[in-house]
């Protein structure tokens, strides 16, 4: 368990020394914030600062930290390495950035400020591509909490029923009235989970694979997983490490924050406190399969029917709610496992709904349509939802459904995370600051979008090497047309 310490003590020494140079080149000052210049009531509250960082967090963390830690620790210790680096330099500095140029922006949303810094075309794509991801976060966060809620007490419909519901009442009210009063609750399960997890794993400190036993794919001897580390890793575990997820939700937050000097620990440091959730999950992911763990959590009648069959692997037989829910009731006990589930679950719900609260105002800033009014807010929610429950109905229907729009989704919100680091530093070279802070993650994330979608069988599913050269050749073709644009810029810089 060395690693895990030393990435932890890493995750935490990146806050305090990197958050403070991302905030000293961008420069927060003290003037009025969206907030206080638009406020409406709706949208556009100030809220207590301890909440909009609770909402953040919560907004920010869904499942990805969870199951796509437990699904990225699959491919071995680089995980560890990828958590800690690319939340550090990449996921909090992302989240930082895009947050507070969303400030400077009276509170754009991503396709907006798409629009400002990359060109009319780019915003269009971009609009079409954000609305489908959150509608696709939003379903799929209520199929897993609904899966592992199920597994306690009631139906499954149910469930999907009661918490669909929930997400129309989270995204049509002001969001003082329900997300600002419910999310409270939510996290301090969220952080009880967290918390008594980590106290179990520092009393049993198994012995695990370390980051020094080798970076490469351990899943393909243990568990026939097929692909490279690069690019899969990277998709799979995003959220915890690099999302571009979050930069559809931080603008939110933007219209509740009264002071621009909060961004630091608003946005970097939730970012981090989503890190510290994934190096937790991708340790007791570890220990559940590369340690045998499944042996001690898991009820002997489930290991007799995992050993009693052949034609599942460790990873096929057990999938990440599974995973969730053994570990929580394996190690906590009943009482403790309620409460851990309910932070587990707590954790898609409070993403979900404001998956569709962004969605609804991303349309209604791109087409115009004031949302003081409800009948207003009505006349976007209607058709956004009846979207999400064809795409439900499929979900749940479909027997590879859940992976399939998993895959898509971890592909999507990276490609949203490439735009936006663009995006960023487009802004900071027009202001003349130091973009290399965002160019260098923006250029990472480009190579990892680009050779997914070309070597990924949900994809093209090219060869391995032309899909590595093609990669290359769009990563570089976006170096030159940056450096182009920059020898070519003439604007001054903007206070």
């Amino acid at each position: 368990m060395l690693t895990f310490f030393i990435a932890l003590l890493a995750l935490l020494l990146g806050f305090v020394v990197y958050s403070r140079v991302a905030e000293r080149v961008f420069g927060p000052d003290d003037r009025p914030t969206p907030a206080i210049e638009k406020a409406d009531g709706v949208d556009y509250i100030v809220l207590p600062t301890w909440r909009v960082f609770m909402i953040q967090f919560l907004n920010i963390a869904g499942t990805g930290p969870i199951f796509g830690a437990i699904m990225g620790m699959w491919y071995g210790p680089a995980a560890y390495v990828w958590v800690v680096l690319g939340c550090v330099f990449g996921g909090a500095v992302h989240d930082y950035m895009s947050g507070m140029i969303s400030m400077r922006n009276g509170g754009a949303s991503l396709p907006e400020l798409t629009g400002k810094y990359l060109g009319r075309v780019a915003r269009a794509v971009l609009m079409v591509v954000t609305v489908a991801l959150l509608l696709v976060a939003g379903v799929v966060f209520i199929y897993s909490p609904a899966v592992i809620l199920s597994s306690f007490w009631g139906d499954m419909t149910l469930w999907v029923v009661i918490i669909f519901c929930y997400y129309i009442l989270a995204t049509m009210l002001p969001i003082s009235k329900v997300i600002g009063r419910v999310y409270p609750f939510f996290g301090g399960a969220m952080l009880f989970m967290v918390v008594s997890l980590l106290v179990v794993l520092l009393v049993k400190q198994p012995a695990l694979p370390e980051a020094w036993d080798g970076f490469y794919n351990w899943g393909a001897e243990r568990f026939q997983m097929k692909g490279d580390l690069f690019p899969a890793l990277f998709v799979t575990l995003a959220c915890g490490a690099v999302s571009g997820f979050h930069a559809t939700q931080s603008p939110m937050m933007v219209r509740c924050m009264p002071n621009e000097r909060l961004g630091r620990p608003i946005f970097y440091g939730a970012m981090i406190t989503e890190g510290l959730v994934a190096l937790v999950w991708c340790t007791l992911s570890s220990y559940f399969f590369f340690a045998d763990g499944w042996r001690e959590v898991c009820p002997p009648e489930l290991i007799a029917q995992f050993e009693g069959q052949q034609a599942k692997t460790l990873i096929q037989f057990f999938d990440a709610p599974m995973v969730v829910k053994a570990i929580c009731s394996g190690w906590l006990g009943v009482a403790g496992s309620v409460l851990a589930i309910l932070g587990v679950v707590a954790a898609p719900i409070t993403t979900g709904d404001t998956c569709f609260r962004s969605a609804r105002l991303i349309f209604a800033e791109t087409f115009h349509i004031n949302q003081t009014k409800p009948s207003r807010r009505l006349l976007i929610v209607l058709p956004l939802f009846a979207v999400a429950l064809l795409m439900l109905i499929w979900q749940i229907t479909s027997p590879d459904g859940f992976r399939t729009i998993w895959q898509y989704m971890g592909w999507g919100t990276q490609f949203l995370a490439a735009v936006s680091l663009w995006i960023c530093t487009v802004y900071l070279a027009r202001k003349h600051k130091f973009y290399w802070i965002t160019l260098v993650p923006a250029i990472f994330m480009t190579a990892v979008c680009s050779t997914f979608i070309f070597v990924s069988p949900i994809a093209f599913g090219l060869p391995k090497t032309l899909s590595y050269l093609l990669a290359s050749a769009v990563t570089l073709t976006l170096i030159v047309r940056f450096a182009y644009w920059k020898r070519k810029m003439i604007t001054p810089a903007v206070s």
